[in-house]
């Protein structure tokens, strides 16, 4: 069983920025990939930004150039979040091992 905790989420205005952490623990996490997810009511989740074990990163194209994900240790993830949009608006859930979080709220105001 792994526990997957986010946290950082908030309110913030257009052009903005916000860091997202995601904690995750229950066993060892080295030898797989973490990723970002972010769902809007009524649409299908959409990947944020993913990291491999071995440190290939990819983003979604819709947040390539303002979001910066990284892996700080094995168990712990990182989204930096700049010039943020009003459509960034979502429910943010972290991922690793088929585990997922809670997800963590990210308002952006016009």
């Amino acid at each position: 069983q792994v526990q997957v905790e986010e946290s950082g989420g908030g309110l913030v205005q257009a052009g903005g920025s916000l860091q997202l952490s995601c904690v995750a623990s229950g066993r060892p996490l080295r030898e797989y990939g973490m990723g970002w997810y972010r769902r809007v009511p009524g649409k299908q989740r959409e990947l944020v930004g993913s990291i491999t074990s071995s440190g290939v990163i990819m983003y979604g194209e819709s947040v390539k150039g303002r979001f910066t994900i990284s892996r700080d240790n094995e168990n712990s993830l990182s989204l930096q979040m700049k010039s943020l949009k009003p459509e960034d608006t979502a429910v943010y859930y972290c991922t690793v091992a088929g585990y997922w979080g809670q997800g963590t709220q990210v308002t952006v105001s016009s």
